[in-house]
């Protein structure tokens, strides 16, 4: 009887687990003014019946430059802010959008996420722009470097509607599975899909911020105000509900490992890596031996030994020097 008794408080508990979850829909913070700035600074375009939000910004007079920004998991392109102003200063034109599923853009679901898609999202937005005839140059991190790598395949292969590269800098990213570890919560997220339905609900800002703590150096950890602005951007039209399906990603860079590593290392653009080396996603040394192994053709730049996953933000000087570097040497 005790058993049983046992068994069936189980079975209570297991069913009022998913409810918990459904009424623990949380309301999303308030936008910060910073956050409200960046959203008001830019614009929304059509894809495939979502809005896409966008930034297109028109810096140095008597420059044809175009650079397009790509962001990261889980975050927006917001995670470019710090090096905004000084690209402004280089460059004709500065463009980051917000995937779909991110930041300010659509967040549909249920929706197959993928990194082909988020590629013709970047192709639509440079048609959108009218820049189809222009050379482009890139820099990407993280998820956006797999999509820049798409991106490259179609450009090397002349596909239609291709994107004209004039340069591509990656930056901390799982570019190979091989050397990628992905977080505990994100393994759990993109395998498990009833254990994954309740962890999106229960995921609040105090698993975020330790989560993304975790991949940044212990000295040049994000402000409280820095967290609250990324959880912000997250929970947007629901966010955080569509991380399962966007971790997928994770399993389509296994499955396309040819197609993305064989474009990296046969392409003849110009390529550059900034790596922050203390990043326990893409552990140092092995990541960047493997990519020089593999790409020997690229140029990369190694930061200060505590720049962890997100040197745009953690070391916005350091990544721009080294940026620039690499821009003015081809």
């Amino acid at each position: 009887f005790c058993l049983s008794m046992k068994e069936w408080w189980l079975q209570v508990g297991l069913l009022c687990i998913p409810l918990v979850a459904v009424y623990l829909h949380i309301p999303p913070p308030q936008l910060s003014p910073a956050l409200n700035k960046w959203l008001s600074a830019g614009e929304h375009f059509h894809f495939r019946g979502h809005n896409v939000f966008y930034r297109d910004s028109f810096g140095a007079l008597g420059s044809s430059d175009v650079v397009i920004l790509l962001h990261g998991f889980p975050t927006s392109s917001y995670d470019w802010i710090k090096i905004w102003e000084p690209l402004t200063q280089r460059f004709h034109r500065v463009i980051a959008l917000d995937f779909l599923g991110f930041g300010f853009s659509d967040k549909p679901r249920p929706h197959k996420y993928s990194i082909f898609e988020q590629a013709s999202l970047v192709e639509a937005l440079v048609s959108h722009l009218g820049l189809g005839q222009q050379k482009v140059n890139l820099i990407s991190h993280d998820y956006g470097d797999t999509v820049a790598l798409e991106l490259l395949y179609r450009s090397d292969q002349n596909r239609t509607g291709r994107l004209n590269f004039n340069s591509l800098c990656l930056s901390n990213g799982g570019l190979f599975p091989e050397t990628h570890h992905p977080r505990l919560l994100q393994i759990l997220l993109k395998d498990y899909s009833i254990l994954s339905s309740i962890l999106t609900r229960l995921t609040n800002h105090v698993i975020f911020q330790k989560g993304i703590g975790e991949v940044f150096g212990p000295y040049t950890q994000p402000t409280e105000a820095e967290f609250w602005d990324m959880w912000g951007g997250l929970r947007y039209n629901d966010g955080n509900l569509v991380l399962d399906s966007l971790l997928q990603y994770i399993n389509q860079r296994l499955k396309h490992r040819e197609r993305w590593v064989g474009a990296l290392t046969s392409t003849s653009v110009p390529l550059h890596m900034i790596y922050g080396p203390l990043d326990p996603v893409n552990p140092h040394p092995e990541f960047i031996r493997l990519y020089q192994k593999l790409v020997p053709r690229s140029t990369f730049t190694i930061l200060d030994e505590h720049i962890s996953h997100y040197p745009q933000l953690e070391d916005p000087q350091g990544f721009l020097n080294a940026y620039f570097n690499f821009i003015h040497s081809f």
